[in-house]
């Protein structure tokens, strides 16, 4: 049968990684993530994948990182039967329990509101939610944690080895070396999601042995991102400037990693004074403040950088007199009675769910406030609407005039652009590396990309399309 690779998510789009690899019948999972879009169609998406499973074949699960969009659905697999081994690193399992267990009590909450919802409509509702809590804490107990660079054989023709990544705390470049039936070595590497250098908080990505094949991802296969120093100083200017105006600063941001990195930014620019003190800086996400206190217990994954500026010094980088976590509903209603700037960082990163949608309602039509974005955002979702600045945009299903200042500053991407995915691959052996495959990334990202890196030397570059199969030679 051979060896094949193939992707049934993150094929020509951006959420829902999915991909396995083939082992003559065996197959070894690499992420089980969520789609991430509208409501209605990532419901139907994420449901979809436990009728396209093969539990019976599928032998290992490796896990890149704790994103929702890479970690999501795992629970969907040990819901139908899969009781092997989930492979990461220590940081990993935290923060991907973490959010599985959000997502199984978010699809409670919505399955009882819809039910209410029906029930005033005199109509039944008979849906249900894709995983509960129990199947979020089965996977998490599925878990077999691994450090970086600690080989471990993950079926007998198939050792595996984690390198640091560099775009979330915990996250991993994955290398498999192969023992193929006739005796052949082949060494496959998975990137997940490829992060930069010089990021606050986690180290710089590793250069991984030389592969013979290399999945990496193409979200920014087309743009690049600012100087981190401008990044600092456009951030330091949007707060003096809104809080002149004495408006809001809204900032949509994922629970892990954004969220970190942006209070990390703010609590040097209040160290230096470059914005004003008096500022109250609210994190009102409840996944947020839990993943920050994750953060706080594996300072061994922190760069050199954060350990002088803080961990030295006996410093929290993610305290300070200024910030404030909430946690209740009541906390977070009460930030609307503040009169005055004030700073929200809140999630869903791309507007769709959760208490931003609410900070929103309450500042889009007012023109004094800013809404800053700080992160990609996925087609058709409201933060890409907000971002491309439609004039009229839809919340809770209810229209709202787009009056707040909107700016975007993308250096905070943890995602690497296509030069810094070009300097990566540059260090590689591209004589040995026999194909490079693009995943995680849109159509226009995935041309621009496939073209780079054949200016520098790539010889075979292929967009993943869903679901086609690779011979692995």
């Amino acid at each position: 049968m051979g060896i094949k690779f193939y992707s049934r998510g993150a094929a020509q789009e951006v959420t829902g990684s999915r991909h396995y690899l083939d082992y003559h019948g065996k197959k070894i999972q690499i992420d089980c993530g969520a789609y991430q879009g509208k409501r209605q169609e990532s419901d139907e998406r994420n449901r979809a994948i436990a009728k396209d499973i093969s539990i019976e074949s599928l032998e290992a699960v490796i896990l890149t990182h704790a994103h929702f969009d890479h970690s999501g659905m795992l629970p969907v697999l040990i819901k139908n039967g899969y009781n092997g081994n989930i492979y990461a690193t220590p940081a990993t399992r935290d923060l991907a329990s973490l959010i599985m267990m959000d997502s199984a009590k978010i699809q409670a909450k919505d399955v009882e509101y819809l039910k209410y919802r029906a029930q005033k409509r005199g109509k039944l509702f008979t849906g249900d939610v894709i995983y509960d809590e129990n199947d979020a804490v089965q996977a998490t107990d599925q878990f077999l944690t691994v450090g970086y660079k600690r080989p471990v054989l993950i079926t007998p023709e198939i050792k595996l080895t984690f390198y640091d990544a560099g775009h979330i705390l915990g996250s991993s470049l994955v290398v498999l070396d192969i023992k193929d039936t006739n005796g052949k070595d082949i060494r496959f590497a998975a990137t997940g999601d490829l992060g930069r250098k010089n990021k606050p908080i986690i180290r710089d990505p590793e250069i991984i042995p030389n592969p013979d094949y290399l999945v990496i991802e193409s979200t920014y296969g087309d743009r690049l991102h600012e100087n981190k120093d401008d990044a600092e100083k456009r951030l330091a200017e949007i707060i003096r400037v809104t809080a002149k105006r004495g408006g809001r600063i809204i900032i949509p941001a994922f629970a892990i990693e954004r969220t970190q990195e942006l209070i990390y930014h703010l609590h040097l620019l209040t160290d230096r004074k470059e914005i004003p003190d008096n500022i109250p800086i609210y994190v009102d996400s409840p996944m947020a403040t839990n993943a920050t206190s994750i953060f706080r217990v594996h300072p061994g994954c922190y760069d050199a950088e954060t350990h002088e500026a803080f961990i030295k010094h006996h410093k929290n980088p993610f305290g300070f007199n200024a910030l404030r976590y909430t946690t209740s509903v009541e906390d977070s209603k009460r930030i609307n009675d503040i009169k005055g700037p004030v700073i929200i960082i809140s999630a869903d990163g791309m507007c769709e769910a959760g208490r931003i949608t609410h900070h929103l309602t309450q500042a889009i039509e007012k023109p004094e406030n800013t809404i800053l974005i700080v992160g990609f955002m996925a087609h058709q979702t409201l933060g890409r609407k907000i971002k491309e600045k439609h004039k009229t945009v839809k919340i809770f299903g209810e229209p709202y005039d787009l009056k707040a200042q909107v700016e975007c500053i993308d250096s905070f991407s943890a995602h690497a652009d296509y030069e810094e995915i070009k300097e990566y691959m540059s260090q590689l052996d591209l004589e040995r590396l026999k194909r490079v495959f693009l995943v995680h990334g849109e159509s226009e990202s995935q041309d621009n990309l496939k073209k780079e890196l054949k200016s520098i030397g790539v010889k075979d570059v292929k967009i993943v399309k869903y679901g086609e199969e690779y011979e692995i030679e």
